[in-house]
């Protein structure tokens, strides 16, 4: 029987340890803020920032919410996050992606402040982690570790493969890894011999994307799976990238979607915001 790496349980201690050390600032009169904007109505997106301003609210912090119209131009975005840049009482500046399509992802990113950019997306926050600086660290790859630290799994000397490279999660993941003394490969979309390359894993990160495309044929016997994707199935069902139900038996450990890697995401960034503090 598979450990269950529970998400939720795990960040739940995180987010308690964290009030601790918010009510620990606010007693030296250190005030920390979070400042989240959107730009336009996507569902999804919707309720990751209402989780967001909850967990800020749970740890003791403050959050600041600015929901602006779909027809938000590029300029008027990029002066509200030089005003929040400015702004002393303001910690950390999270900008929720997707952006609508006529404004440029890359641009937004780059304006964000590097000492308040609490999502670890800036590619000064990006050079640091490759090159072992203080920085922040993208929350997801962060959130990774931890689960894999407090459920007691080793990670030092242990084969690693991530499948996939994104700069959210496989880039950063596979330096974090590097980072705890493990072996990584990152396989892609054009991976040759992807079953022979995932079945040497010691820890296998699935972020493809792609509804249980991971089944037991992909997944060395006694292997740790970590499933980052979520997706929908086709009865409309959340699921991962991994088919649970098929893997669960042949693995070691695996985390659960819902409630695995996700709750994770959020309890890195509150670390980040508090961890600003100090920037």
């Amino acid at each position: 029987m598979a450990l269950l790496i529970d998400g939720k349980e795990i960040s739940k201690q995180i987010k308690d340890e964290l009030k601790q050390k918010a009510a620990d600032l606010k007693s030296k009169g250190v005030e920390v803020t979070l400042a989240v904007i959107q730009v336009g109505d996507d569902p999804a997106s919707s309720v990751y920032v209402r989780n967001k301003k909850k967990g800020c609210e749970y740890i003791g912090i403050g959050s600041l919410s600015y929901e602006l119209s779909g027809e938000t131009t590029q300029e008027e975005l990029l002066a509200l996050i030089g005003e929040l840049n400015r702004r002393k009482d303001v910690n950390g500046i999270l900008v929720q992606l997707p952006l609508p399509g006529h404004i440029d992802e890359d641009t937004v990113i780059r304006a964000i402040d590097p000492a308040k950019d609490v999502d670890g997306f800036h590619p000064q926050s990006v050079g640091a982690l490759c090159i072992g600086q203080p920085g922040f660290v993208s929350c997801t790859p962060a959130g990774i570790i931890q689960l894999l630290k407090r459920s007691g799994i080793e990670i030092e000397g242990k084969e690693c493969v991530i499948l996939g490279r994104s700069n959210i999660v496989g880039k950063p993941m596979s330096l974090l890894m590097l980072r705890e003394n493990a072996t990584v490969t990152i396989a892609h979309s054009r991976t040759k011999n992807l079953r022979e390359v995932t079945g040497r894993a010691d820890i296998l990160i699935a972020a493809v994307g792609k509804p249980k495309m991971i089944t037991r044929d992909y997944v060395k016997e006694g292997a740790v799976v970590i499933d980052v994707g979520i997706n929908r199935d086709e009865n409309n069902k959340l699921c991962g990238d991994v088919d649970f139900e098929d893997v669960e038996p042949v693995c070691s450990a695996i985390t659960p979607v819902p409630g695995g890697v996700g709750p994770m995401t959020i309890a890195m960034l509150l670390n980040n915001c508090i961890e600003s503090a100090g920037f």
